[in-house]
């Protein structure tokens, strides 16, 4: 038997709308009702034809009938349509909203476990398979169920109960194919949309690294892999189109058997006058009213099996929870742009090793730290921790002494402007990708947030200015220039707290002097945090912590750190010789 289930998981959503759901069912019920006034008018017309008793005036009247009945059907088909299919399409955005929504409030461990083709396989395909679900999975439930009804009950009653039965006969056929058959689609249809979420990312993976891929002389090699992706979603998909190719044929066989039955019994019901000819010509018309119900019947089981396998899928990802939470009553107010750890450790979720331990330390407002150390020593994890994306032991990181997990996020994040190492940039201009972060910022405030990053010479090379467009991720800039957009950016916010996660990697030394003389002079009473592997970027800071395997084995400020003769002197003055042997 068929399963509703989707359909009763949908139900919040026709009950919001049950207005638009009650007129558009109650026309479809109107329609099925009309469209049994045809055939009874046609037999009653064979019949008086067959007595010689129609008269023209009966025959206009019957034509006059029968166009009116059509006008009226087309109004009435115009409307449910424009209701139902209208509704879907309410739906159709409703999810795609909710899941727009529910994606950006998820925490980065979440777009670990989960691959973008797959996420962009439920947006583009699964959606629309629901939304079939509540336009025609509704449309075939309803009509198929009172059309299916209403007729028997006519034939039954108006007909011949004997010829209505025996002409169902080949019906119990129908209801067993169409379960055996809907179950294997749900199966076959699930692993196709796995499969479409595999070649999908796998295009995104390509798309992104093209780069990658030309340099390492792999486009060959990665067209091939494409291949085997894309044959087994072929593959998978012709499965599934197995199944839809049998759904069909085996109605047809079973109401072409009904129909057989149902002619064969028939005529011999009026060779024994137990009913006239026009009564089984009306019957043969009334079965005939029969194959829309029987055809929308396998239809819906097909509807409902694939909207069912995708209301899984979105399910599954919209059931995850973020990992980190807002505390009942998050503190909103005010608070110094100070940042302070007490013994913070850290450890990735699903992992058992820390990311970072015992780290201690305290920024006054107007203060900057540096944070240097070897790759993979944890200075990326600790200017993530800041920004509350992972959950972590309460009262051991603290801003404006608050404990971060007690800030509202929306206070955190307006504090804090953060550049990443991986530096996003949007198909837009240059302008639109400078001014993200505050979209009201006028064309003289991008300006000088360019300026403070030394963007300002290279803009002038650009045609159009800062109207230019940028390709995806940046794909047009060089690594240098996608970095200064993205600090323009985060400056263009005057957040009380920056934080450059290694922001300055692909800038010159006179760029990188330049921008942070920008800085100290623009955010003289602002706290900064500076990461790097270049140690001239942080040799003005107030304090510097040397991390090695998530621990901090040297501080103080640069004077001090010399001093002392550890890592931070000996890569310091390494670094000086390379520099002074490039010039």
């Amino acid at each position: 038997m068929i399963s509703l289930k989707t359909l009763k998981e949908l139900s919040w959503f026709f009950r919001a709308h049950w207005k638009r759901y009650t007129i558009g069912i109650a026309f479809l019920f109107f329609i099925d009702i009309l469209m049994l006034w045809p055939p009874r008018l046609i037999g009653e017309t064979v019949d008086a034809m067959r007595n010689s008793s129609l008269t023209a005036q009966d025959l206009t009247r019957t034509v006059t009938i029968l166009l009116a009945l059509g006008v009226g059907l087309y109004a009435m088909r115009f409307a449910w349509r424009y209701l139902l299919n209208g509704g879907a399409l309410i739906l159709e955005r409703t999810l795609r909203e909710r899941l727009f929504g529910h994606l950006t409030r998820m925490t980065p461990s979440f777009y670990h476990r989960k691959r973008s083709g797959d996420l962009m396989a439920v947006a583009t395909n699964d959606i629309p398979a629901i939304e079939q679900t509540a336009s025609t999975g509704v449309l075939t439930l309803v009509d198929s169920l009172f059309m299916t009804l209403l007729t028997l009950g006519v034939m039954v009653t108006a007909i011949d109960w004997k010829l209505t039965l025996a002409a169902l006969i080949p019906m119990p056929f129908l209801a067993w194919s169409t379960a055996y058959y809907g179950r294997l689609l749900h199966e076959r249809f699930y692993l196709a949309q796995e499969a479409f979420g595999e070649m999908n990312d796998h295009v995104q993976q390509s798309i992104s690294g093209v780069r990658v891929l030309r340099a390492f002389v792999q486009e060959k090699e990665d067209i091939e892999a494409y291949r085997r992706v894309s044959e087994k979603t072929l593959e998978r998909n012709v499965s599934v189109s197995r199944i839809d190719a049998l759904f069909e044929p085996t109605i047809a066989i079973i109401i072409g058997f009904s129909f057989l039955i149902g002619l064969g019994y028939g005529t011999y019901l009026v060779f024994t006058s137990a009913i006239s000819l026009g009564e089984l010509v009306a019957f043969n018309l009334y079965l005939g009213l029969l194959i829309w119900p029987m055809f929308a019947f396998g239809w819906l089981v097909n509807v409902l099996q694939r909207g069912g396998a995708s209301h899984k899928r979105l399910s599954e990802l919209l059931v995850e929870q973020p990992d980190v939470h807002e505390v009942d009553h998050p503190i909103a107010a005010e608070t110094p742009h100070t940042v302070e750890a007490r013994h913070f450790s850290f450890a990735y979720p699903g992992s058992d090793k820390l990311a970072l331990s015992d780290i201690t330390f305290s920024l006054g407002e107007g203060e900057t730290l540096g944070i240097v150390g070897r790759t993979g020593s944890g200075k990326s994890t600790l200017c993530r921790a800041l920004l509350h994306q992972y959950e972590m032991k309460s009262q051991t990181l603290f801003v404006g002494g608050v404990p971060i997990e007690e800030l509202s996020f929306d206070t955190l994040r307006q504090k804090i402007a953060y550049v990443p190492q991986e530096h996003l940039l949007f198909s837009r201009t240059i302008a639109e990708n400078v001014s993200f972060g505050k979209p009201g910022a006028s064309e003289a405030e991008v300006l000088h947030a360019m300026r403070l990053a030394e963007m300002e010479s290279d803009l002038m090379q650009f045609r159009e200015g800062l109207k230019t467009m940028v390709g995806e991720k940046g794909v047009t800039l060089s690594g240098g220039q996608k970095q200064r957009i993205s600090i323009a950016r985060a400056l263009l916010l005057d957040a009380g707290i920056l934080v450059l996660d290694d922001s300055l990697s692909a800038v010159d030394a006179r760029t990188e002097e330049a921008i942070l003389r920008h800085l100290r002079q623009e955010r003289a009473n602002k706290t900064t945090i500076i990461t790097a592997h270049r140690l001239s970027a942080v040799q003005h800071a107030e304090l510097i912590l040397v991390l090695d395997e998530g621990r901090i084995v040297e501080r103080g400020t640069h004077a001090e750190l010399m001093q002392q003769n550890g890592w931070y002197a000996e890569q310091y003055r390494k670094q000086q010789m390379e520099q002074d042997v490039a010039g």
